[in-house]
């Protein structure tokens, strides 16, 4: 008992032996390999879901929900997309600040903030798709709602996605549980905007354009707000159900009390270094453009259809088309990305832009669906890249500032606000611009200007901001992905300092 402490014989050594492995098996049973189980990083993958359900629901039929059921100006929805985005955009700087502050429970340091967020994000996005009563103020609801959610949506999604960090010190690992996320998030996106589009389609099925030449034709029945209704709150439901599978499957490790010296620089210095790191400025602003141009495409893919083509029948196959194309390329999209590596395989987000303006020039039926399959293989490119990629940018960061531990949270929100920043950008002024094309909210038949910015919307647009941020991303400098011992040393690094207090 006595020669415990003292540890003189080479048999009172040898019971103290696993002491230090007392101390580092954290990450779990099988981090000596840096493996994660399939149960964690499929359970991790489901936590994604509900978010991208939301988000599909909300970027293929918002607008439409907004110009033709509920009847607002399309300035007033330029407005209520502006907002909602810069309000989630502002939530990211600030929900890495608090969740860096935040202490550890029980549950984690991370985990607890995706919980509390849960009920009331629900709540949130329900009310989105409520139908007030009153006509005059309700641009002023639905922008309410809308920066509530995508606040609330912010200070989930954060945390959420910082988790990728401290699953394992394996950066192929990390790439592999990234796909896992990404496969079930597009699984989430297809899921949105079947479920929702589906419900909602008989709401839309009595509108006959071609006999309709009044600004504000058909009232809304109360069995349309009802499927609405409905619509919203299995939407909602999966926020409960996918956090709940989340919870079980994924556990935040014990972290060992964190040494003075060990703390990282405050929040806003945090915040200053990341900005001025050469790779991670190539990887924002390239995927600034590149995002954008995802989040016009699909935002003005319906209203083309109704409004631009004769494909109004065909929105709901043409936007089931495009999800599924790219939930079933993403696995191709990882094997490429672990062959050809990740610069290379950046091109595969411009597959689509050929495509794009083919459907501006010629719009059809056959040349629609070719054009949604082909956009589904670049959206799962660029939703895959940036997020295998940025854990690459985290480690080139920390080798070359040893003494900042505990920034992932600063580049995760960061490069979110960003990319927030920049869909709010282009949605508010693509937006105004069929304002200023004269569209009127509930009108089938739109003026031949509306017609005529809608194809620029869907084609020229995207082209161009596509293909500008994959050169950015080609001539912009490489983060240098360390050694799997270095790697190992970074993710205990990250466990043991994980605050920038």
């Amino acid at each position: 008992m006595s020669a415990s402490p003292g540890g003189t014989s080479a048999s009172a050594a040898e019971p103290l032996s696993p002491r230090p492995a007392a101390h580092t098996p954290e990450p779990a049973p099988d981090s000596r390999t840096g493996r994660l189980s399939f149960c964690t990083k499929v359970c991790y993958g489901i936590g994604g879901i509900p978010n991208q359900v939301a988000s599909s629901a909300i970027a293929f039929y918002l607008q439409l929900f907004l110009l033709d059921v509920a009847r607002i100006p399309a300035a007033q929805v330029s407005l209520v997309l502006f907002g909602g985005k810069v309000s989630g955009a502002a939530a990211d700087p600030v929900a890495g600040f608090f969740i860096n502050r935040s202490r550890r429970t029980e549950s984690g340091r991370l985990m607890p903030w995706v919980l509390g967020c849960t009920p009331f994000i629900s709540l949130a996005y329900f009310f989105l798709w409520f139908l007030p009563p009153f006509t005059n103020l309700r641009g002023l609801w639905y922008m309410t709602f809308y920066c509530l959610f995508q606040a609330l949506a912010t200070f989930f999604q954060v945390p959420y996605t910082a988790l990728t960090m401290l699953l394992t010190p394996s950066p192929k690992e990390r790439d592999s549980a990234t796909a896992y996320r990404i496969t079930m998030e597009m699984a989430g996106t297809l899921m949105g905007a079947a479920v929702h589009g589906l419900i909602v389609s008989r709401a839309h099925a009595s509108h006959e354009c071609e006999d309709i030449a009044l600004p504000d034709p058909v009232a809304i029945t109360p069995e349309a707000t009802r499927l609405y209704y409905t619509a919203a709150a299995v939407v909602a439901a999966t926020y409960p159900v996918c956090v709940g599978l989340l919870r079980l499957g994924v556990t935040e490790k014990p972290e060992p009390s964190t040494p003075a010296s060990s703390q990282g620089p405050g929040f806003l210095a945090g915040l200053g270094l990341t900005v001025r790191h050469p790779p991670y400025l190539t990887l924002v602003i390239s995927f600034l453009l590149i995002s954008a141009a995802i989040q016009v495409e699909q935002s003005y893919l319906v209203l083309f259809c109704a409004h631009a083509s004769q494909l109004r029948d065909h929105v709901q196959s043409l936007v089931l088309t495009i999800l599924i194309s790219a939930v079933l390329s993403t696995p191709l999209w990882e094997w490429v990305l672990q062959r050809f590596g990740k610069r290379m395989s950046a091109f595969g987000i411009c597959v689509m832009v050929p495509f794009v303006i083919l459907l501006a020039v010629v719009p059809t039926a056959p040349v629609a669906y070719v054009v949604a399959s082909v956009s589904g293989l670049s959206i799962a490119m660029s939703l895959l890249l940036p997020w295998s990629m940025l854990p690459d940018v985290v480690d080139d960061f920390q080798l070359q500032h040893p003494h900042s531990p505990g920034m992932e949270t600063i580049f995760y929100s960061s490069y979110v606000f960003f990319n927030k920043l920049s869909g709010a950008a282009a949605l508010g002024i693509s937006m105004l611009s069929l304002e200023f094309a004269g569209y009127t909210a509930g009108v089938c038949k739109q003026a031949e200007q509306v017609v005529v910015t809608l194809k620029v919307l869907i084609g020229a647009v995207p082209t161009c901001m596509i293909l500008t941020g994959v050169c950015i991303l080609m001539v912009g400098p490489t983060p240098k992905v360390p050694s799997p011992d270095t790697s190992r040393r970074l993710s205990i690094r990250r466990r043991t300092s994980y605050s920038v207090a």
